[in-house]
């Protein structure tokens, strides 16, 4: 699953069964984001984590193919906060938020929780900020349109590349993912975060 170097990025979930490392190349290449949306705090609340609100949802975009789990894959776990959400990996053995994907392996995309990194100051400055709440209610966004022209691009590359192949999260062949995801209904997820 690809060799290690010492510019490699470690990470690991909180009790440290499951670690592996994203290719040195994933901090540069990657967009280093924030989120204070619904969905990322109503995730965090559902795996037990602490409440992030006010603050946001620390994230690194890449690609699956520089993700390499080295041990514990076993304790990976697959939720989805509705039909058409987000795949949200997990940790089983202590619920650590771990990465996000997309539903098809061939749409080549990636969020890692950057608490989930040793060095997170390696990814550099935040490029952008999605969902910031306002003091009218309302929500903005900051950088978007250059974080997102970034993950197309990689997504792009990727697919061209054949690189999309290369993934811990899905069985390439069927298209399926390693887990089977489980759902949270309407109800579970208002539970979590009335707004959601």
């Amino acid at each position: 699953m690809g060799g290690t170097s010492s510019n490699d990025l470690a990470f690991s979930c909180n009790c440290g069964s499951v670690q592996g490392h994203l290719d040195a190349s994933a901090a540069k290449s990657g967009n280093h984001v924030v989120c204070y949306c619904a969905d990322c705090r109503a995730a965090e609340l559902y795996l037990g984590q602490p409440d992030p609100a006010p603050g946001p949802v620390d994230i690194l975009q890449t690609t699956p193919d520089v993700i390499h789990i080295t041990q514990g894959q076993q304790h990976l776990g697959l939720f989805r906060l509705g039909p058409k959400g987000l795949f949200r990996w997990y940790a089983t053995c202590c619920n650590a938020p771990m990465f996000n994907t997309l539903k098809s392996p061939k749409l080549a995309f990636a969020g890692v929780a950057a608490a989930r990194l040793t060095t997170p100051e390696r990814l550099g400055p935040v490029i952008s900020e999605g969902y910031i709440p306002q003091p009218d209610g309302k929500r903005k966004h900051k950088n978007v349109g250059r974080s997102a022209f970034a993950l197309f691009s990689r997504m792009i590359a990727t697919r061209l590349s054949g690189r999309w192949r290369s993934t811990p999260f899905f069985d390439v062949e069927t298209g399926e993912p390693v887990r089977t995801a489980m759902t949270l209904t309407k109800e579970e997820r208002k539970k979590l975060y009335p707004k959601v």
